[in-house]
């Protein structure tokens, strides 16, 4: 779901300045940039001029990330079962079941440590790209979109931390812990 949007966002900011305002490629794909920039200047052309290089390294990154969920979702494609009512649910088993959940549970923290650094950047700048905006335009026009590059990665690495977890305590023949919480092998005997 949010790979095209990804692969969007990385392509504005690897391809400016043609995809800014007034660039030969920035209509009719990037417009929506044109607001957005002007919102955050990380995207805008304060950090473009100013030749600060956040913008491309994080964009880099975004190209392993999302190198990261195509294997990932390949795998579960061509390797899972469908299962449940509707047959939509695949379930992988083995090692390519380990290998998917390691690397889902990777990336993840990969979305969600980069997105953190991309809100602690602006922090730590004395709000540098986002201050001149007004709070109503700060909530709605950058911590709401922000926010569901959190939560999502977040829930991701609790539901792929369970599967680890329960596929090392099936492995280790665990007989109290294969549920997957790190927790239930605590219990008192």
């Amino acid at each position: 779901m949010s790979l095209p949007l990804v692969i969007w966002d990385t392509s504005y900011v690897l391809l400016r300045p043609h995809s800014m305002i007034g660039g030969d490629l920035h209509s009719p794909i990037f417009v929506p940039y044109a607001l957005y920039s002007t919102v955050d200047y990380v995207y805008g052309f304060p950090a473009y001029n100013g030749r600060d290089g956040f913008t491309g390294a994080q964009s880099s990154l975004n190209i392993v990330e999302t190198l990261g969920y195509l294997i990932y979702l390949a795998i579960v494609w061509k390797v899972g079962t469908s299962q449940g009512p509707n047959g939509l649910e695949r379930q992988i088993e083995g090692r390519w079941g380990a290998f998917a959940a390691l690397l889902g549970f990777a990336i993840s923290v990969m979305t969600l440590s980069k997105t953190t650094l991309y809100l602690m950047n602006e922090f730590c700048s004395g709000f540098k790209h986002i201050g001149h905006n007004t709070a109503f335009d700060i909530l709605l026009m950058w911590i709401l979109p922000n926010c569901f590059w959190i939560a999502l990665p977040a829930y991701m690495i609790l539901a792929f931390s369970r599967e680890i977890l329960q596929g090392l305590a099936i492995a280790s023949e665990d007989p109290i812990n294969q549920s997957g919480s790190p927790l239930a092998s605590f219990k008192k005997e």
